[in-house]
């Protein structure tokens, strides 16, 4: 029998309510995070339930290096006469808040109404860690065998994984030889089948500042006199976006869509709908951007985009005075498309943004970036697996799509084994809200990936080309 809702709820709900009210921010939301301990906590609370499950051998390790966040590190012993690794991959660490929340619910106070669980980190990310070991526990149980099985889980996922290749350097001798990798961070289009992802947008994130005075004036006395540090923002911000399109103008930042992703595309545009568009929470009479379903989807996997996402320097409406402010800062999120090196993307932005400033005003650029993925062709017995694993666990077939969000790890270990099979996936299906209010998690959707991924370790155990 597969795994239950009524055994999730026995075996993790317990540990994954207690995760949820632990504030466990990202360092790039708690640059205290290593005196506030909250990273530690939930690491903990980690550590003490992967020791807890029941496999023939199996070790915990919290892996650290100082001065960086600590790595998880579950490692089960194969049963079956493999040499190869399975390594599953999540993350602890959460987004903040964001706002307030819908009423009665909290970010930190777990609410569960029907089969869905509201709070912050849940779905994105952390139902993961539980959902690898149950589901390499339920092959034991079963008698199933399975190869060796690390599961890694870090705590700076949300930042960028800054702390990620460090821990990677020391830990790929434990590794060993990564045959197939299972991310669990990624996205559903829909509930009622199990979603594998083909490609993950880069990212670049910009604090770019510009400071015309010392101090704010009085804009009686200093307007048309000293140039708007917003207007020289805006000038230099048309030099990278199209104000009317939205389009990003830099070439560094564009790349062709491979043609088999555009099939894909409107394939799931033609079966499911405009899902890019739909699941969106626009405000009355507001229309999405794109001419049709199918570009929509792509726009959010393969297009450029500049998203705003924080401001310093600017005062609430409700004390705002007439006053020409010294400096403003906005905080600016790329998404880049998959294929489009971070590095290359970085250097024409910050070059954009830095030359031939507008009043010779003062420009400084705190600058980033991440590399996007895209999936490697599937082995035959791997794509037969996926959707033997969707259709027993879930009633459908599997489906693929490409996922307009960042996960660095893909990235990194596509780097390190030129060879492993990857199967990214997860929960963060229609309304899920990952980043937003409202976090949830869709448990049976969770229960199912369980099952889905407990067929996958399965089937790459008694694979063909099993040496």
């Amino acid at each position: 029998m597969p795994i239950s809702l009524d055994h999730f709820d026995v075996e993790v709900m317990p540990a994954l309510v207690n995760y949820a009210t632990i504030p466990c921010l990202s360092p790039a939301f708690d640059a205290q995070w290593s005196e506030n301990g909250h990273l530690e906590q939930a690491m903990s609370l980690y550590a003490e339930w992967a020791r807890a499950r029941h496999f023939a051998h199996h070790s915990v390790t919290v892996h650290r290096i100082e001065g960086r966040t600590p790595v998880l590190v579950v490692t089960v012993e194969a049963t079956a006469p493999t040499s190869g690794t399975v390594l599953l991959y999540g993350h602890l660490d959460k987004q903040p808040p964001l706002g307030e929340w819908s009423e009665g619910l909290d970010p930190y106070t777990p609410v569960r109404r029907g089969n869905r669980l509201y709070a912050r980190g849940v779905a994105d990310d952390g139902y993961a860690m539980f959902a690898s070991l149950l589901a390499i526990e339920e092959l034991e149980r079963r008698g199933t065998p399975h190869a060796r099985c690390v599961v890694l889980i870090e705590a700076s996922e949300e930042s960028g994984s800054p702390d990620l290749e460090a821990h990677l350097d020391a830990l790929t001798p434990h590794l060993g030889n990564v045959e197939l990798m299972i991310c669990l961070d990624s996205g559903a289009l829909t509930y009622d089948r199990l979603w594998v992802t083909t490609s993950l947008r880069g990212v670049v994130v910009a604090n770019l500042t510009v400071r015309v005075l010392d101090r704010g004036q009085h804009s009686g006395s200093a307007s048309g006199v000293v140039p708007s540090s917003m207007r020289i923002i805006r000038q230099l911000l048309d030099r990278i976006e199209d104000a009317r399109t939205g389009d990003i103008l830099l070439p560094e930042l564009i790349a062709a869509i491979p043609a088999s992703h555009v099939a894909a595309a409107d394939a799931v545009a033609q079966e499911f709908g405009d899902v890019a568009a739909n699941e969106q929470p626009f405000a009355t009479g507001v229309t999405p951007m794109g001419e049709s379903a199918a570009e929509r989807i792509l726009r959010r996997t393969w297009y450029p985009t500049l998203s705003y996402v924080g401001a310093d320097g600017l005062p609430p409406t409700s004390i705002a005075g007439n006053v020409l402010r010294d400096a403003t800062t906005l905080a600016l999120s790329f998404r880049l498309p998959p294929s489009v090196d971070p590095t290359v993307a970085c250097a024409a932005i910050e070059r954009a943004l830095t030359t031939d400033v507008p009043h010779n005003a003062q420009v400084t650029v705190e600058i980033d970036g991440a590399a996007g993925w895209v999936s490697p062709e599937l082995a035959p017995w791997l794509r037969a697996a996926l959707d033997e694993a969707s259709t027993l666990a879930f009633g459908t077939s599997v489906a693929f799509a490409g996922e307009g969000g960042s996960i660095p790890f893909l990235a990194s270990l596509g780097k390190r084994f030129d060879d492993v099979q990857f199967v990214a996936t997860g929960v963060l299906g229609p309304h899920s809200n990952a980043h937003g209010i409202d976090e949830m998690l869709d448990l049976e959707c969770a229960v199912a990936v369980t099952n889905a991924m407990s067929h996958v370790i399965a089937a790459h155990a008694a694979r063909k080309d099993n040496p």
